[in-house]
């Protein structure tokens, strides 16, 4: 299926200041990042870009929720060192406010070739008011003459860093914005049968509407996890709820069990598209994480094409993945964006890919 937005592909960036949009919101534990994924996942397109003979790169991204006000907790510059060890021989800089002189001098002073990341959007609450004023400032201060949107975990947001600047520049997607949305369309528009539709996760009012979305389309939809344990029901021969569970001492259901397992993979080996969206258990506790183990598993070994959203599916398969034991394992696409992924894949629009120029 054709992406149907312009991507770096389709713009000259040769001299130009390229502002990007990424999507670096890691998690953090005492000023250290634990997980790098979303960081990593940009550098496709940072290289593209750098290799096509941009002048600079801006970066800018938010990180955690500060509220719109500045807090050190949730500064941008452990993730532009790391992303610094990350981008192999580019000089990667780091710019305290996002707005003003301080960014014009920051800008002056990165070298051509030079990569700098803005601290962190969310310092400020124009940012998720989504301010044309505040839009304006940024791109008066970097001197950008580009936007290129490659966070797609926030363009399910209109905020000013996926809306109002886009409508202010020439605006495109990224590679890792046209990966996940063609796969996830895809998915949705033309998939390859039979589709299988794994639901899992807490709130059932979440994953309604993925339900309701493809009931008419897949063969197959699985529930399990909390949704499945709190007794979620469905009459359509086409939905299985998972029928036993794993237990703690005191009788909560807490993982899906080893018959829901078994049907499960039988689903898994017979589909030729997958989408999982929901962990089957609780799997902070390893005790009650073999549900989706299996289930990943399973995913990783079918040749079809296979996608796994949603932010907590997507940590534990990423984190599957980081063990060289589970080197075998393969998706098509591992979603950096939850509620985007979900939204998209419900067939809403989504703001920040909707502004950008048509193909």
């Amino acid at each position: 299926m054709k992406f149907r937005k312009k991507t770096i592909r389709d713009i000259d960036v040769a001299g130009k200041i390229v502002l990007v949009r990424v999507d670096y919101n890691v998690p953090m534990k005492n000023g250290e990042i634990v997980e790098d994924m979303r960081i990593s996942a940009s550098l496709p397109t940072l290289n593209y870009l750098l290799g096509q003979g941009c002048r600079k790169l801006v970066l800018i991204s938010h990180l955690g929720r500060p509220k719109g006000e500045v807090n050190n907790e949730y500064s941008l510059a452990p993730v532009a060192q790391r992303l610094a060890k990350l981008l192999i021989n580019k000089d990667v800089r780091f710019c305290s406010e996002t707005t003003g002189d301080v960014v014009r001098e920051a800008v002056a002073d990165t070298p051509d070739g030079g990569v700098l990341m803005l601290e962190n959007l969310r310092f400020s609450p124009d940012e998720e008011a989504n301010s044309e004023e505040f839009a304006d400032a940024i791109i008066a201060a970097t001197g950008a003459e580009v936007f290129v949107q490659d966070g797609f975990a926030v363009i399910h947001r209109a905020h000013a860093s996926t809306d109002a600047i886009a409508r202010n520049l020439p605006a495109v997607a990224g590679f890792l914005v046209e990966d996940e949305v063609s796969k996830l369309e895809e998915a949705t528009t033309d998939p390859e049968h039979p589709v299988l539709v794994m639901i899992g996760g807490s709130k059932v009012e979440d994953k309604q509407p993925l339900i309701d979305k493809f009931l008419p389309i897949a063969d197959m939809i699985a529930v399990g996890g909390k949704i499945a344990a709190d007794g979620y029901t469905n009459d359509n021969p086409k939905v299985y709820v998972s029928e036993d569970f794993a237990l703690d001492e005191n009788g909560a259901k807490l993982d899906i069990g080893a018959r829901s397992i078994a049907h499960m993979d039988e689903m898994i080996r017979k589909a030729r598209t997958i989408i999982w969206n929901g962990v089957m258990g609780m799997t902070e506790d390893q005790r009650f994480a073999y549900g989706s183990t299996m289930v990943a598993t399973a995913m990783g070994h079918n040749s079809g094409l296979t996608i796994v959203g949603g932010g907590d599916t997507a940590g534990f398969v990423e984190g599957m993945l980081r063990s060289p034991n589970n080197s075998s394992l393969k998706f098509s696409l591992v979603s950096t964006g939850g509620g985007a992924s979900l939204e998209l894949l419900c067939g809403k629009k989504l703001p920040g890919l909707e502004v950008l120029l048509d193909a």
